[in-house]
């Protein structure tokens, strides 16, 4: 039988029921169910560690046409995916198209799902449900095929970062200038933005004291879930907050890096996933177009006077971006790095690198 012909549904514990077919691996998984409402870009939303825990809705209404490239490696790291495998529970959409065609294409979306035994789900409507998580909010789910027996599960209860991070530190050789990453459920393509910058990059576990570490820089990585469960990070951020030494915080990183200097974050209604998310640089009249993957926020109102807001969501005027008032301290709640997106704010990764000298 062909696998799109292999009857699945979605149950949501608010017990809305969403029926459909199977691609990918036949699995039941559970998770939060969220979306993302991005035209393309679904091999690297898939490997972004991010999405650890989730079963992910794409609201672009063709997936699967342009396949999946090979695993080619540059630098120790894949140069088509933000990570070593697929890191979301499951995937819904709308169409797959089994058929597919690109310069690069290797295999189908769905073989590429089989190889990571990850489920997949077509042939509803997703518009009905992503409309249904606006309203709602975030909700948890589960992809089941015979009897309902699986229970839900709430993945951010969990440290979901500290399931995604690496265990040991890795050095990526390059420059003289070196940079340490806090690996929360890091993207290839930060690391890749450094490399490119002739820096060389310590890749380090969340929970790895660098605080002796010789290094011109420290990243706090994005990650999936809540940044509070990250606890020995934010004590080290904490410490490291009392040197001179440049700091950005990216995602999570941002959030955590607000922790460690006394603010509060909280859990948005259904969190911001795309590559079309707006925001205003405060106090002045700039847009960028950014890309975004996270559920948690900065409460800029519990920010310390020694803080201000960077930057703000132009949507909802949630804090997408902090800055210290005096030292070389930044945090941003989209990606610089893009990879999906857009690369508008890519000067970011400059700015950080002027204030190491």
């Amino acid at each position: 039988m062909d696998s799109k012909k292999q009857p699945v549904k979605l149950v949501l514990e608010d017990g809305s029921i969403f029926y459909g077919y199977n691609f990918g691996s036949k699995k039941e998984v559970t998770g939060e169910v969220v979306f993302n409402t991005g035209m393309v870009g679904y091999p690297e939303s898939m490997t972004d560690p991010s999405y650890h825990g989730q079963i992910l809705v794409l609201t672009y209404p063709l997936i699967g046409n342009y396949g999946i490239p090979d695993n080619e490696r540059n630098n120790k790291l894949l140069k088509n995916f933000e990570s070593d495998k697929i890191q979301v529970q499951g995937l819904i959409v709308s169409n797959y198209s089994e058929s597919y065609f690109h310069w690069n294409a290797k295999k189908s979306l769905s073989e590429w799902m089989k190889e990571y035994n990850i489920p997949g789900m077509n042939n509803l409507d997703t518009r009905e449900l992503t409309k249904k998580l606006r309203k709602k909010g975030t909700l948890l789910g589960k992809i089941i095929y015979n009897k309902d027996n699986t229970p839900f599960k709430d993945p951010n209860k969990r440290n979901l970062a500290g399931e995604v991070s690496i265990e040991k530190p890795i050095v990526y050789k390059k420059g003289k200038k070196r940079i340490l990453i806090v690996d929360c459920g890091v993207k290839n393509n930060i690391i890749r933005a450094f490399l490119s910058r002739n820096f060389t990059v310590i890749r380090v576990p969340w929970n790895y004291n660098f605080l002796n570490e010789k290094v011109d820089g420290i990243i706090f990585s994005n990650g999936p879930g809540d940044p509070k469960k990250c606890i020995e990070t934010i004590e080290y951020a904490r410490i490291a907050l009392s040197k001179n030494i440049p700091i950005l915080g990216i995602c999570l990183g941002s959030q955590i890096l607000a922790l460690a200097a006394g603010a509060n974050t909280y859990k948005l209604k259904y969190g911001h996933r795309s590559q079309n998310q707006p925001c205003i640089e405060a106090g002045t009249n700039r847009c960028y177009i950014t890309s975004q993957n996270h559920g948690y926020a900065v409460d800029s109102t519990t920010l310390p006077e020694d803080w201000r807001e960077w930057f703000y969501n132009s949507n909802d005027e949630t804090n997408e971006g902090i800055i210290h008032i005096s030292k070389p301290f930044f945090g941003t709640q989209f990606h610089p790095e893009a990879s999906p997106g857009p690369d508008d704010t890519k000067f970011l990764f400059d700015m950080f690198i002027r204030s190491m000298k």
